[in-house]
């Protein structure tokens, strides 16, 4: 374990730092039981009362949290959270707000009562999963006769303005299947959504993940942004206002249940799904926000809470079930709480109306149905007609596939196709959004639905190029990339790591970061502001010698400067001081020291005169890691295009069962091929559990492990027992009828979970952490009975027991040790278990929530 590679050092920090003469010891049974813990901890005799347990003791937030975890088991003595330690960093000031905080009684938000549902029996689990795959079968087969009756009507034009044509009209067919059979499945299998529970595995969960499927695999995404998404989500039921603007991808799925006011503003990365599931269950609940409310970006609201008339929630925040945000008032944090110093839109209205949206509108749809779809529709049939390798390739005749031709007719189109795009991709990613750059003025208020929101639009989507930004992540290359695609980033101070991957923004024009600055994944520059009518483009400035950790949104005029530790998940601040020379955690943020003794013990590698030859080694290792990258990728098109080629080799005979075939055959073998190349890259063996410098090679073959294989196909398969099956073929310890609604498991062969846990849509088991040129990882254990909201991050080194619950958006610190059946919540993530009532079974059919399944 970590703990044990670094305990002889802590100990020797320690050791070195207490002077027997000054200190002082305890006083109190309390502050004596503390320093008994502590002590034992950090590996010494005795611990002063006012020794600062980072500066003095050389302790880190692991230690702490350890600590924290055994004085939870002391039942002489108050519980102390990871917030408690950083806030009062001495067993002095510790005991004493701990002595004068439980006499204060608190308050929380009234939670609705819950069920645990008695665990699903395995034929239920076996016969979802079989219901599951022939539903895939029978809607591939739908799509496989769309496809082949679009594909014998296009091939039979005559010249090129009949080919358009026809590609316009079997464009337009397949934008109406693809649009309205979630809302046909949505009405038909559920009708109106009602409050209720619905048991996980039954047949009533069939119906519920049908449903959620085909609404969150819907094109719809594409408009985002646009009045046409509020128009879809009005057909699934929702009751959305005039005016609302949402640039979320993640579709809400209980629709009749959301209520949307005149006027309000949604970012991206927000999640109003209408449902969460726990316990066995998934619960369906109301989500209500008022008129001209705003809800920032990266936030969470979950069922049961309200939002009054010209409200806010910040960005990095939630609301959690039971809340509700009265008229006018301004709310951030994990859960949400009142603000009066942060105001989150700051841009004012501009004239918008009801004619500019219409006309927006239709300028939207006509460009998909009159030009994208019959380009791609017709281009790619004329190439087929027309370019010799590919009509070689998809010749008709049972007996293609013998001859060697037919692989090397493959091999040229999947090489032309894959490489070419990336090549093509990578110039106009660094040269179209330049020019249109050009008609945008930093700080100037725009109209939405107009021709520059239009251009600003396009520079997002072209510039947030994910494949490219995962790609160069953890190299040197990186930085080159953001700084041709836009990004300030000072003088650079090379690390061979100085971004992860997942960067976006809504203007890289607009990003400035400063000199010797690491982000470690999924930053997220919040450049733009939006009202209901207009939106502002403005300077987002990171300073010099920042280290940022994973999923940080950072917003235009944040208030931090340089040399500062910005924590996982943190809520950057946007008002009072400017922080510098300090470390924030938490939403809201609170201070805690920049760096640690431990943190600090590879920082020597960083200069001097061997960091060159060590940069230089990073840069060939992680080049060859590119090469494998594009490599994987191209061979798997490779798969697909001789996939393609032999549905279209047997299309005459078997006509759209040949098609329904490619489809199956390019998922099975997808994920066959995907899982081969995981385990080659890991040697067919474990992660190992690491401390290490960004320098060494152990932490360079964990950077490939990131980069080479994919896992975008996951979430095809959440929701469904498949993805546990998957799981386990990569090494990962999934227990019996897992339900995991798209969990994220960056190091999957550290992570255990065990029978019958609930694992909620974008939460995260991440058994690493990067702070400056340090890397750890360990090993994360949830116990039986686990559920893990929405959105909620677990880190490594962390033990979960039994029954525990970790709530929506929470952030649980590495080293915690939650108790079994005790409920965390907040970020940092500490214990709720006595704010919430005892729950029980329901008494009566008459109770709000109905029990389905």
């Amino acid at each position: 374990m970590v703990q044990e590679v670094v305990g002889t050092c802590i100990a020797g920090v320690a050791e070195s730092l207490i002077t027997p003469e000054t200190d002082a010891w305890a006083e109190s049974s309390t502050e004596s039981s503390f320093a008994e813990v502590l002590a034992e901890l950090v590996h010494v005799e005795r611990v002063s009362v006012d020794s600062n347990f980072f500066d003095d003791l050389g302790a880190d937030s692991m230690v702490m949290a350890q600590f924290c975890a055994r004085v939870r088991k002391r039942p002489d003595l108050p519980a102390v959270s990871i917030k408690d330690v950083y806030q009062h960093p001495t067993i002095a000031s510790l005991a004493t707000a701990l002595t004068d905080a439980a006499s204060v009684p608190v308050e929380s938000p009234t939670v609705a009562s819950i069920e645990t549902a008695a665990p699903a029996r395995t034929p239920q689990y076996v016969l979802c999963g079989v219901l599951q795959l022939l539903i895939f079968l029978g809607y591939s087969y739908l799509a496989a006769l769309v496809v082949a009756q679009g594909y014998e009507w296009i091939s039979a034009s005559s010249g090129v303005l009949d080919l358009y044509l026809r590609s316009v009209l079997a464009g337009c067919a397949v934008f109406s299947f693809l649009f309205t059979v979630p809302i046909l499945a949505k009405w038909i299998l559920i009708g109106r959504w009602k409050p209720q529970r619905i048991r996980i595995w039954s047949l009533a969960y069939v119906r519920f993940w049908v449903v959620k499927t085909l609404v969150r695999r819907n094109p719809i995404v594409a408009f985002t942004g646009s009045p046409l998404f509020g128009l879809y989500l009005r057909a699934l039921g929702a009751k959305v206002g005039r005016g609302v603007v949402i640039f979320s991808t993640h579709v809400p799925i209980c629709t009749d249940l959301l209520t949307i006011g005149d006027g309000t503003v949604i970012r991206k990365d927000s999640f109003i799904n209408g449902y969460r599931a726990h316990a066995g269950f998934i619960h369906v609940g109301p989500i209500t926000i008022g008129e001209n409310a705003v809800i920032s970006e990266a936030t969470v609201i979950d069922i049961d809470t309200s939002m009054g008339d010209e409200t806010q929630l910040g960005h990095a925040s939630s609301l959690h079930a039971g809340q509700t945000v009265p008229n006018g008032q301004r709310w951030h944090g994990t859960p949400g709480r009142q603000t009066v110093t942060e105001n989150f839109l700051t841009v004012d209205e501009a004239p918008c109306s009801t004619f500019r949206r219409v006309a927006y509108a239709l300028w939207q749809l006509l460009t998909v149905l009159l030009v994208y779809l019959p380009v791609g529709i017709g281009g790619l049939s004329f190439l087929v007609l027309k370019v010799p390798r590919l009509s070689e390739l998809m010749g008709e005749g049972a007996g293609a596939f013998t001859s060697w031709t037919f692989y090397r007719d493959a091999l040229v189109v999947s090489s032309v196709l894959f490489f070419g795009s990336v090549l093509v991709g990578l110039v106009i990613v660094m040269t179209v959004p330049r020019l249109l750059n050009l008609l945008i003025r930093p700080d100037k208020i725009y109209h939405l639905y107009g021709f520059h929101y239009g251009i600003h639009r396009w520079i997002v989507r072209l510039t947030n190029a994910k494949f490219l930004s995962n790609l160069f992540g953890d190299t040197s290359s990186i930085v080159h990339y953001l700084r041709s695609i836009g990004y300030d980033l000072g003088k650079i101070v090379q690390t061979g790591a100085n971004f992860g991957g997942n960067v976006k923004h809504e203007s890289p024009y607009l990003s400035s970061i400063g000199s010797g600055t690491m982000v470690a994944d999924a930053l997220s520059m919040m450049n733009a502001q939006f009202s209901a009518t207009s939106f502002r483009l403005s300077q987002t400035v990171i300073g010099e010698r920042n280290f940022l950790g994973n999923g940080i949104a950072y917003p235009p005029g944040g208030r931090t400067g340089d040399n500062c530790l910005l924590a996982t998940k943190v809520m950057v601040p946007i008002s009072g001081r400017v922080r510098e020379n300090v470390g924030l955690l938490g939403s809201p943020a609170f201070e805690i020291p920049r760096s640690v003794e431990r943190d600090g013990s590879f920082d020597h590698l960083k200069e001097g005169d061997g960091l060159r030859r060590r940069l230089a080694a990073k840069n060939r290792h992680n080049f060859i890691t590119i090469v494998w990258c594009l490599l994987a990728r191209w061979f798997f098109v490779f798969i697909l295009t001789v996939l393609l080629g032999l549905a279209g080799d047997f299309y005459a005979a078997w006509g759209a069962v040949a098609i329904l075939l490619e489809f199956v055959l390019s998922t099975v073998l997808g994920v066959a091929y995907w899982v081969l190349v995981e385990r080659i890259v890991t040697h067919f063996k474990r992660l190992p559990v690491l401390f290490c410098s960004l320098y060494d090679r152990a932490m360079w073959r964990h950077e490939r492990y990131w980069k080479v294989p994919s896992i975008t196909y996951f979430a095809a398969f959440a929701g469904t027992p498949f993805i546990n099956v998957i799981l386990r073929l990569l090494g990962a310890r999934i227990g019996r009828r897992v339900f995991n609604d798209g969990c994220g498991m960056p190091e999957r062969s550290l992570v255990t979970v065990g029978d019958d846990c609930v694992l909620n849509e974008m939460s995260t088991i991440q058994c690493h952490s990067q702070e400056d040129a340090t890397f750890k990882s360990d090993y994360s254990t949830l116990g039986d009975r686990v559920t893990l909201g929405t959105v909620s991050h677990v880190h490594y080194g962390v033990t979960v027991g039994d029954g525990a619950e970790l709530t929506t958006d929470c952030f649980l610190m590495k080293g915690e040790e939650v108790p079994s059946g005790a409920r965390w919540g907040g970020n940092p993530a500490h214990d709720i278990s006595d704010r919430q009532p005892v729950t029980k079974a329901l008494e009566s059919e008459g109770k709000r929530h109905a029990l389905i399944g």
